[in-house]
This record gives structure tokens, sequence and C-alpha cells, in this order.
């Protein structure tokens, strides 16, 4: 018992000091604030400005629970340590351990967007059919982290590969600080491996590219402006799933920015207007991105605020054979587990690139 009681105290202290970094009672204060300007009569007359004071409350409401429900948590244990049966106590403290991991991985999200949703693409390089698959098995792993976290996720647009695999794949990932932890991500994967798709089973390498952005409304980006004259909008039928009645019906969407030439589509639901309020979104998020390419030494001194994802930004690397092994360039992380990586196991990963400094 002795270890863990030691085991305890050293949680107690990470927390406390965790405890002074979010300063509770500003942010109650805050909350106090927020919540009195959603009660006066003007304030739904700016619905867009209104959901996003409406989103603020309840993230700082999240964190002010996150954080007194750990504390609560922590006061218990340390209360009935010399009653609870060893094992019980054990079980516990792993419980409150996890939760404090994640509370203090959140504590290195501090960047302007990082708790917005996130538009998540991924799209096939050098490698042909088995860059294609390996999308495939890319779009599972994230998917799967995604349920290990509680996030729900919405596919905007899948393109298959010819034989097999994906020619890509874009989805709106929902969830407290989706585009914060996810950001890292951008970059391109490479794969090896023994090709399934050649009797010889010879060695392959194989590549995709993952790009991560904020959701993000008019409110947020005020400089940025879309003109509906700069706009094409284009209709055409599903190729990807949907059921028969998308179809038959010209659903997807397709939208160019005929200044820059961005392309962005969007057919995965029944309904053209939510495929065209996808698009829109997802246009803005891309013209949001060109904006911070071209400004990368102003905000180069905001933690992530914007990772470009280009073909030249290997991030990590998936050795399937002659050994297993999963490495990240960036921070040196490496295992063996390459089944649960591929499961979504991607935490230590993600922790990781977290904590590299600016």
């Amino acid at each position: 018992m002795t270890d863990y009681k030691q085991e305890l105290k050293s949680v107690i202290q990470e927390f406390e000091s965790l405890k002074k970094s979010f300063d509770l009672e500003k942010k109650k204060m805050q909350l106090h604030r927020l919540e009195a300007d959603s009660t006066d009569p003007q304030f739904w007359s700016d619905q867009q400005k209104a959901k996003s004071v409406m989103q603020e409350i309840a993230d700082i409401k999240n964190e002010i629970k996150t954080v007194s429900e750990l504390d609560d948590e922590i006061k218990t244990l340390s209360e009935l340590s010399q009653e609870i049966d060893l094992e019980s106590f054990a079980k516990e403290l792993k419980q409150i351990e996890k939760k404090l991991k994640k509370l203090t991985t959140s504590s290195y999200l501090s960047g302007q967007y990082d708790k917005k949703n996130t538009i998540f693409s991924i799209h096939s390089g050098q490698g042909g059919v088995e860059a294609m698959d390996w999308v495939s098995m890319l779009y599972r792993m994230y998917l799967r982290f995604c349920e290990k976290q509680d996030w729900k996720s919405e596919l905007l647009d899948i393109n298959s590969g010819d034989e097999a695999g994906l020619k890509n794949v874009t989805l709106k990932i929902y969830g407290n600080y989706a585009y914060g932890y996810l950001k890292g991500e951008a970059g391109t994967h490479r794969l090896v491996r023994q090709s399934p798709f050649n009797a010889d089973k010879k060695r392959e390498t194989s590549f995709a590219l993952v790009e991560v952005l904020p959701e993000l409304e008019e409110v947020d980006i005020p400089d940025i402006k879309i003109k509906d004259e700069d706009l094409d909008w284009q209709f055409f039928r599903s190729s990807g799933q949907g059921g028969q009645n998308v179809q038959k019906v010209s659903t997807a969407v397709r939208l160019i920015h005929k200044p820059t030439g961005i392309t962005v589509t969007a057919q995965s639901e029944r309904y053209q207007e939510q495929n065209r309020k996808n698009a829109l979104d997802h246009m803005r998020a891309k013209l949001w991105a060109l904006e911070q390419k071209k400004h990368e030494e102003k905000i180069g001194e905001i933690k992530g605020d914007y990772r470009p994802a280009s073909w030249g930004t290997q991030i990590r690397s998936y050795v399937l054979h002659p050994y297993k092994m999963v490495k990240d360039l960036r921070t040196e992380v490496e295992t063996s587990d390459t089944e649960g990586v591929l499961d979504g196991e991607l935490d230590q990963f993600i922790e990781a690139e977290l904590k590299l400094p600016n």
C-alpha cells in the first residue's frame, strides 16, 4: 500500500500544479460574464456570433466540470485510502491518473482554434493501388481514434480507388479540442510492407497526405471575405456512399474559388443544400489555410496554429515488413505495436508532438 500512497501523493502534487494553471476562479468569472451577455434581448440578432458565444460557454463549463470532478475524485480516494482494499485503491488510482493525463495534455492546447471541430482529409500519393489501400487503412485508424475519444465524425467526401482502397476521403470531426489534438497529424505518412496486390509479395512503399483544418465560421475569420461572384458552383450525381436517392439526383457539390483555383467537393449527404454548406465550410477553411501559409513568419509565434500539409513534410513511418515499427520523425517516439497503432492507439504520438517546443 505504501507505494500506491506515494503514487497518490505525486498525483495530488501534479494536479494542484495543473489546477493553478487552469485558474478556475478566472474561468468562472468569464463564464458569468458570457452568460450575462447571452440574456441580452439582442443577443441572437447576430446568429453566428451568438453560436460562437454559446459554444464558448459550453467549453468553459466543460473545463470547470472536468477539473472540479477530478478534484473531488482525488480527495475522496485520499480520504478512503485506509478503508478500501488494495485492488480497489489501485483501480481507482489508475482511472484518476488516466483523467489527469488527458487534462495535462489539453493544457498544451492554447492555439486560437484548438477547441474547434476539424475538417480532416486523407489523399493518396505515390504508390498507385498500394497508396489507395494505405488511405483506407489510415481512414480506419483515425475513425478508431475518434471512437476512443468519444468524438463523432461525418463523412463529407469519399472517392474510391479503381481497384481497391480510396483515392481520397474528407471528414468533419466533432469534439472538444478535435482540431487541437489532430493538427499535428498533418503531413505525409509513409507505409512499408509486403504488397497484398502482387503474387511475389514484393516490399512496397506507399505515401498518403493528411490535411487537418479547423471548422471555421465567418465570425472566426472576419478578414476573409468569400464573395458570391468568386464562387463557381457545380452539381453532379454522387459517386460515393449515400443510397439510391443520392445516385439519381444531382445532390453532390463541387465548389471552385475562382481567384485562387481552390476546389472542394461534398457528396455524402442526401440533400444538395447540406452538401453546399459542407463545401462552403471546407472552402472557408482552405482559404484560411492559404492565408496562414502566406504569413507563416508571423504565425510562427503561435504554437501549431497552422502546419502546412505538404508532400515534403513526412511526419511518420509505418513499417510492417521486414520488421514492425511505427516511428514519428519529429519526436522520435516509436513502437513495435503496429496493430495497436493502426487500430487507433495514437495517444503517445499526439501527446509527444503537442509537447514539442515552438
